[in-house]
């Protein structure tokens, strides 16, 4: 018997923006003739991870990682430059827009900012049905629609009467009620989060975040859930992947990650948020320096230049993500020579 495809399995994906225009244009002068070399911005290089049907993945890391463009590039925002985007073995990564039609109704996505993602000029109603029409062919699917809307808000968390404001009557939790309502429409597979509650205070976080730990159980849902928040991903999360200047350096599960993170980014991470109470053998680690530009990515290991325990090694030579084990992934040289660091062990 074949084994079921993940609901999302990502392999070396690739997010590059080539930027220009003034001063960042630069002229070049070969044999050749005179050329314009335009930077490119290398948001996402080679991001490998897999998320299983009603699983939970998180995505850690500081701004500017490139997290929310991971996010947004397998929600086909974005076109990635290169890799594979597979949704339940379907790559979808080439595909245009009538083709990701289809694809739309496996995979949905809950935005940041509650407000911006709806649209001001529509009822509720029509926000919540305009996913559903689009997938709807036949009349009699299209009158069912507004019994469905009414189903769908009260699942949510809201009244039918709600269905005939505008967003702009609502508060902030309410809102992002709306946009998980019009996420489920289509009843998908897949949920793409990018900080769905950051923008949200802290109590109205906590009920947002419970909700969708319940759809996730009644629906069987699987999430991409983006968060800087290490006190969310940990309620939240089955699974955890920590990004780096669009690199990813670990991943584990999220019990694992919490408890004995191997990165020395990881355990950085963690050593600054108080909040996060686990018993953890490392000691902490304070990061010097800036995180360097993605127009020009170091040599070997994106995370040298900050790294407490860099060598030689880490500049000539840039590491692969291995299983270490215990469902853990890492993407360090100190799997080679942990000695470098006692406390690694």
């Amino acid at each position: 018997m074949t084994e079921a495809a993940p609901m999302l399995d990502v392999r070396d994906l690739q997010m590059h923006f080539p930027v220009g225009g003034g001063l960042l244009d630069r002229l070049r002068l070969d044999r050749s003739g005179l050329h314009l070399d335009r930077p490119t911005v290398h948001a996402v290089n080679g991001v490998s991870f897999s998320i299983d049907h009603g699983e939970i993945m998180a995505l850690v890391g500081e701004s500017g990682c490139g997290k929310s463009t991971v996010a947004k590039t397998i929600a086909r925002i974005y076109t990635p430059t290169g890799g594979q985007i597979r949704i339940e073995g379907e790559d979808v990564a080439g595909y245009g827009f009538a083709e990701m039609l289809p694809v739309r109704a496996k995979m949905q996505m809950i935005f940041q900012d509650p407000y911006a993602s709806l649209n001001p000029r529509q009822k509720v109603r029509d926000i919540v049905a305009e996913p559903l029409l689009e997938q709807t062919s036949t009349p009699q699917a299209r009158r069912e629609v507004p019994a469905q809307i009414e189903a769908l808000l009260a699942r949510v968390g809201l009244n039918a009467e709600h269905a005939g404001r505008y967003p702009h009557q609502f508060s902030g939790g309410q809102r992002q009620r709306i946009g998980i309502a019009r996420a489920l429409s289509v009843r998908p597979g897949l949920i793409v989060a990018d900080e769905p509650v950051s923008a949200l205070d802290v109590s109205i976080q906590a009920q947002i975040l419970n909700l969708m730990k319940d759809l996730r159980d009644e629906f069987g849902l699987a999430y991409l859930f983006i968060s800087h928040d290490l006190s969310v991903v940990h309620h939240i999360a089955d699974k955890v992947g920590v990004m780096y200047l669009g690199f990813m350096v670990e991943t584990a599960p999220r019990d694992v990650l919490f408890a004995r993170p191997r990165h020395p980014y990881t355990r950085a991470l963690l050593s600054a948020a108080p909040s996060i109470k686990e018993d953890r053998s490392t000691e902490e680690i304070v990061l010097s320096g800036e995180v360097p530009s993605a127009l020009d990515l170091p040599s070997g290991c994106c995370f040298r230049t900050r790294c407490p325990f860099a060598w030689e090694r880490c500049a000539r030579e840039r590491p692969a993500l291995q299983d270490v084990g215990d469902g853990q992934t890492l993407a360090c040289h100190l799997v080679d020579e942990p000695e470098r660091d006692s406390t690694w062990q």
